[in-house]
């Protein structure tokens, strides 16, 4: 889907509910793979190879959770030529998720609010789904735990998940920062956070003895954290080994946005306005954890130049959603082609 398709398509799509569109896209691109036409009508993504987490990543751009909740679309989506997709988040009972409607675009600041609150068809669902795709680059996996599951218990939450997916991922992101499900983000403080990270990890080492095969654990976090907070959480990612941490989930904020129609809304604020929050939070991540822990920078890419800022600040893989709603698989294509040349300055190679 060039940028010229997506430039007509675009004014029709935003005439529809948000959440409309969403499926309708989706389902289009199915449609089109299924013919055999979505390659028509997508560009050439050029090769920019990186090794991270023990993965080799055909490029650095990745898409983010959230868009294929279900694992449905792995196949269509791997059409856009996206170095790795991440499906999910994905809880052990299926769940509807908030009421609708629940999605909302600000088209003046190039953001999007959402309170969906992990609505998808359970593990069994996503499994089945991704046991049926041929797709056989990086697949991420995003877990969380159902919205009436005692903070206290949510460890079990995790174990089942894990415990499904973990002979189908490549890596597993575990979501503790969705502002959409009550208390979800208390997982990132102190004792909460250290508890829930040595019961994956246990868990991770046992699974990888029985799969023969070693799982990466990354973690995604919120950029409505303090100074104080983020370095107890670097401190504990550093402790527990984790693989990979993805900054940022969506922002409380509505900074940048505070004047615009449903700007009140209740949820995540992601796109444009997030980003300068979420590089800072990269670079923050990046002087606590050096090069220890990779960083997958999200929120607010909607350019080369969000991008390049992001890996300046340590990033070192990328992964774009709002982004893609206003630009198209353009978007795609440009930050793949720029990744090469913008990693080597940004890393002095």
């Amino acid at each position: 889907m060039n940028k010229i398709i997506y430039s007509l398509m675009r004014p029709w799509l935003f005439k529809l509910p948000p959440e409309t569109a969403h499926h309708f896209t989706l389902n289009t691109l199915e449609i089109l793979y299924r013919l055999k036409l979505a390659s028509f009508l997508v560009d050439t993504i050029p090769a920019c190879p990186c090794h991270l987490m023990g993965l080799d990543f055909p490029n650095p751009i990745g898409l983010a959770a959230g868009l294929d909740k279900n694992a449905q679309y792995i196949d269509s989506l791997a059409t856009l030529g996206c170095g790795f997709i991440e499906v999910g988040t994905v809880t052990p009972r299926p769940q509807p998720g908030n009421p609708q409607p629940r999605l909302f675009r600000l088209p003046a600041a190039q953001a999007l609010i959402n309170r969906m609150g992990f609505n998808n068809d359970g593990v069994d669902n996503l499994l089945a789904h991704i046991k049926k795709a041929h797709f056989k680059g990086i697949l991420g996996i995003n877990i969380g735990k159902n919205f009436d599951t005692p903070l206290p218990q949510a460890l079990d939450d995790y174990l089942i998940c894990l415990n499904k997916i973990y002979a189908y991922a490549d890596y597993v992101t575990v979501n503790i920062s969705s502002p959409n499900t009550p208390g979800l983000r208390q997982l990132q403080q102190a004792k909460e956070l250290a508890q829930l990270l040595s019961g994956l990890k246990q868990a991770q080492r046992q699974l990888a003895q029985q799969h023969e095969k070693y799982v990466p654990l990354v973690i995604k976090i919120a950029p409505d954290l303090s100074t104080t907070e983020l370095t107890t959480l670097a401190e504990q990612l550093l402790e527990h080994q984790i693989e990979g941490v993805i900054a940022t989930n969506t922002t409380l904020s509505r900074g940048g946005v505070d004047n615009l129609p449903h700007a009140h809304e209740a949820g995540g604020l992601s796109g444009s306005p997030l980003s300068a929050r979420a590089t800072e939070v990269v670079a923050q991540l990046h002087q606590l954890l050096g090069e220890q822990i990779p960083i997958i920078a999200a929120g607010g890419v909607m350019s080369v130049a969000d991008a390049q800022a992001k890996w300046q600040a340590g990033a070192r893989l990328i992964q774009v959603y709002t982004g893609l709603i206003y630009r198209g698989p353009i978007l795609i294509k440009e930050l793949a082609e720029a990744s090469s040349s913008i990693q080597a300055n940004a890393y002095g190679h």
